[in-house]
């Protein structure tokens, strides 16, 4: 029997890419977008879905248990960008990020952990970042957002594997996404005491989005996680220095590592 896959923030980038991946391999995937384009041709359907409301988000969930009966596979992808000098950055900005890229997410998981409870099986992954890894600078919010969701992974996974439920937390690094698109900018201010950095580390941000991976590399190891019998808490999707850098932030000194990212921002 095929499984049943939800995956959350499907209409473009990385979740798109996943539903896609997953379908052509013979699960039955719904994806979920704050306003579906119905018009386009899909091998998944996309429902509409806003991981910050709640009516919107029980709605979405009993359309697939109605529709299949069952979901045996959760995938928190849905999310947004946000950069800027946190000084500078309105705290309602903030606020709005955390809604969507940590709330959002326990939200969505909440509504559908009792029917994986009743299945007695479940997996569920958690789409945080390499950016969770490292405070990067004029990304701080982000960076703590998905910290917070790669925290509370390994918490949930404690809680649920008495119900034969597992929790996953993989980080991409940078993939070829529309992610500026949607990213909220904290505008570069002429006045700011930041603005020269902060325009620096914004350009150098969204050049290294334009030489990011294929978003299919993602979607293949996302395949391979849901095959294993025991997948680990924590999977690093990126480039090998990427993922070389969280190594490092482990075994170097604090100054010593703050020293190398400020170089690598040419800060």
């Amino acid at each position: 029997m095929s499984k049943v896959v939800l995956v959350t923030g499907a209409s473009s980038g990385i979740g798109e890419k996943i539903a896609e991946y997953l379908s052509e391999k013979g699960f039955i995937v719904y994806g979920t977008s704050r306003n579906p384009n119905l018009s386009l041709e899909r091998t998944f359907e996309l429902i509409p879905l806003d991981v910050t409301n709640n009516k919107l988000i029980e709605k979405a969930i009993n359309y697939v248990i109605e529709m299949e009966g069952r979901i045996d596979i959760l995938i928190n992808n849905a999310g947004k960008g946000i950069t800027g000098p946190i000084e500078e950055t309105p705290l309602e900005e903030i606020k709005a990020n955390f809604d969507t890229n940590f709330y959002g997410l326990i939200n969505v998981t909440k509504a559908v952990l009792p029917q994986m409870r009743f299945q007695k099986s479940g997996l569920i992954i958690n789409i945080s970042s390499i950016a969770g890894y490292i405070g990067l600078p004029y990304r701080g919010i982000y960076s703590a957002s998905k910290s917070a969701v790669s925290i509370m992974t390994e918490a949930l996974s404690l809680e649920v594997k008495q119900f034969g439920i597992k929790v996953v937390d993989v980080a991409p690094g940078d993939f070829i996404t529309n992610i500026a698109a949607g990213r909220f900018h904290s505008p570069v201010l002429k006045d700011s005491a930041y603005k020269n950095d902060y325009e620096k580390v914004l350009n150098q941000m969204n050049d290294e989005v334009d030489a990011g991976l294929d978003t299919k590399v993602i979607a293949k190891v996302i395949h391979s996680i849901i095959q294993k019998k025991n997948p680990k808490i924590h999977y690093k999707i990126g480039k090998p220095m990427q993922r070389f850098s969280i190594v490092l932030k482990r075994i170097l000194p604090d100054r010593l590592y703050e020293k190398l990212i400020l170089n690598h921002y040419k800060l």
